[in-house]
């Protein structure tokens, strides 16, 4: 985390609802990287941010997170720093304490994982929209109107069970709610609801954010289309491809090289959450027999780079072309 001398600077045009405003100008949705836990840390958001992401989250910080869980810098804006809470107390005071540090804070309630649900946080809170409002209007309470609070949901079977808590939870004034259009009980490779988070935005008088299934530039199309949304927010496929909003198919060879780069420089991460970003963005580009060995074979970021360098050309900042590469090359 920044030092106090060393604060980010909170500009209104980092405001999420400048965002949104930015974002419907350019006749577009605010493209937002979702909060992933252990991955959407500071050196995958310093990449994204270089491919169109407009706004990014923290992973979720709960009363079992550690202090690597939220890390900062001053060119980290905006930033949304996500909260697991079950509690008003808990909730404002977390608020209060990262206020200097980012652009808004985000109650999570869409958390689907048995042990978020037993700790009372994630999706233990969709029950709840009377406890959700308190929460939020505690935030604004203590840190001020101006500030940004928002909230990330998932839907009930019945969707007028949905609607009635987006209605109880507006009534706080939450700034927008991001809403992922599966059950709790639904996996990701079933097709996210774009029929629910329609509805809900025809109800809703606040931004709404869909979440889910989004891949490439035609999800974000084929998403807005159905559920005329104010954004969207992508988790998997930023994993898979952090330059999809910038309108690749592919994880261009260039974002590999940065990656690397910005993790020994701004992290460094676990090395087993290294190896998997790593993993994730050359999906495409190794076999399983290569990804495997690439696993296996590296206990560190240095042995990771002479596992790469033995197999492709991986430029380092003081190359010609660093990070401008499309495709990889490989030694024969």
């Amino acid at each position: 985390m920044s030092t106090r001398n060393e604060l980010p600077i909170r500009r209104d045009s980092h405001h999420p609802l400048r965002l949104f405003e930015a974002a419907k100008a350019a006749n577009r949705p605010l493209f937002i990287q979702a909060p992933m836990v252990r991955y959407s840390k500071l050196p995958f958001r310093a990449l994204i941010r270089e491919y169109g992401v407009d706004l990014c989250y923290t992973p979720m910080v709960s009363h079992l997170s550690t202090s690597t869980d939220f890390s900062t810098n001053s060119e980290d804006r905006p930033l949304v720093v996500q909260f697991g809470a079950h509690t008003v107390l808990d909730f404002a005071k977390a608020a209060e304490l990262v206020q200097p540090y980012c652009d808004g804070v985000d109650l999570n309630c869409g958390c689907p994982q048995t042990w978020a649900i037993q700790e009372g946080i994630g999706c233990g809170l969709m029950r709840k929209p009377e406890l959700v409002r308190d929460m939020i209007l505690a935030v604004k309470e203590r840190c001020g109107p101006q500030f940004c609070v928002s909230v990330k949901i998932r839907i009930h079977s019945d969707l007028q069970e949905t609607v009635r808590f987006v209605a109880i939870v507006e009534s706080a004034g939450p700034d927008y709610i991001t809403v992922h259009g599966r059950r709790r009980s639904q996996r990701s490779s079933e097709p996210v609801n774009l029929e629910a988070i329609r509805l809900i935005k025809s109800v809703a008088k606040v931004p709404i954010v869909a979440n889910g299934d989004v891949f490439c530039l035609d999800d974000v199309d084929r998403i807005i289309k159905v559920t005329r949304a104010d954004g969207v927010m992508a988790a998997r496929g930023l994993m898979e491809n952090p330059a999809l909003f910038a309108g690749y198919s592919t994880t261009p060879w260039g974002a590999v090289e940065k990656f690397l780069h910005l993790n020994m420089t701004l992290g460094p991460l676990p090395h087993q959450l290294t190896v998997h970003h790593v993993g994730e963005m050359m999906l495409k580009m190794l076999n399983k027999k290569e990804r495997s060995s690439m696993v296996d074979s590296s206990s560190n970021t240095v042995e990771l780079l002479d596992w790469l360098d033995e197999r492709f050309v991986l430029a380092r900042p003081c190359d010609e072309g660093f990070g401008k590469g499309i495709h990889a090359v490989r030694i024969i």
